[in-house]
């Protein structure tokens, strides 16, 4: 089960930073189309801020995994193979997470697995049994959270420690708003600067991965230069706004939209 998590072993190569991108708009197609890009490691569906149901997560999460790509949810639900939990605060908190996460004796997840075994791809078959997947299911899964809160910034050091937190993925607005220096006009304040490289040195000092939502491919390459492991590199609805804008110019001859 573990070879089939592209995200996992791309991060313990250490070859490259992992690049993935951000699917909000339901829908298998969605899913698949971003998947199949080239160069994605990972799709993060957003059940958070995203227009994605329970259900559209649980059609979505599957037609990622059949493309060899790791699927990624962000709660409220968790049948992803990696899990973020977004707007930490507390060392605590991320032991609370990392308990609820992890079936025992490392969690108090509980056993209700129906899909869970077909969600490790046909790609990699046999699909494992429900014993095999209760074994490797621990191992196999990676648990994320979000450093975008000041109490969560204050305590990076202690929740960088708790052991099963593999990654701290940092969410550059939130952060900014709640440490009191918001982006604006996508310039971003030295104190955020600040916070970022806190939390990327607390994360490799603690022997764990650092993420960061980038806006785009540029932003991307900026922080996989910096050192970090695992990095957005785009967002569908944006990406398709975008897309269509720009084709849109070049129909009208124009540089901006009408």
């Amino acid at each position: 089960m573990e070879q089939a998590c592209t995200l996992r072993n791309v991060l313990e190569k250490g070859e490259r930073a992992s690049m993935g991108v951000w699917q909000t708009l339901p829908g298998t197609n969605v899913s698949r189309i971003l998947a199949r890009t080239p160069g994605i490691d990972w799709v993060l569906v957003d059940c958070e801020h995203g227009n994605i149901d329970d259900a559209a997560m649980h059609e979505a999460v599957p037609a990622i995994a059949s493309c060899g790509v790791s699927p990624i949810v962000r709660i409220p639900d968790m049948q992803g193979w990696m899990v973020k939990i977004p707007l930490l605060r507390s060392a605590e908190e991320a032991r609370q997470i990392v308990a609820a996460a992890k079936y025992p004796p490392q969690g108090q997840r509980g056993l209700g697995a129906m899909f869970a075994m077909e969600r490790f791809t046909e790609r990699h078959k046999p699909i494992p049994t429900m014993t095999e997947y209760l074994q490797h299911a621990n191992a196999s899964l990676l648990t994320m959270v979000q450093i975008e809160t000041q109490e969560a910034l204050d305590a990076v050091e202690e929740i960088a420690a708790v052991p099963g937190v593999d990654v701290l993925f940092i969410g550059p607005y939130d952060l900014s708003n709640n440490i009191g220096h918001p982006i604006l006009n996508g310039v971003m304040k030295p104190e955020l600067e600040q916070a970022i490289d806190r939390i990327l040195v607390a994360s490799i000092k603690a022997g764990k991965k650092c993420a960061f939502y980038a806006s785009n491919g540029q932003q991307a390459k900026e922080y996989a230069d910096k050192g970090f492991h695992m990095i957005n590199a785009g967002c569908d609805t944006l990406l398709l706004e975008a897309s269509l804008q720009s084709c849109l110019n070049a129909a009208h001859g124009t540089t901006v939209g009408h």
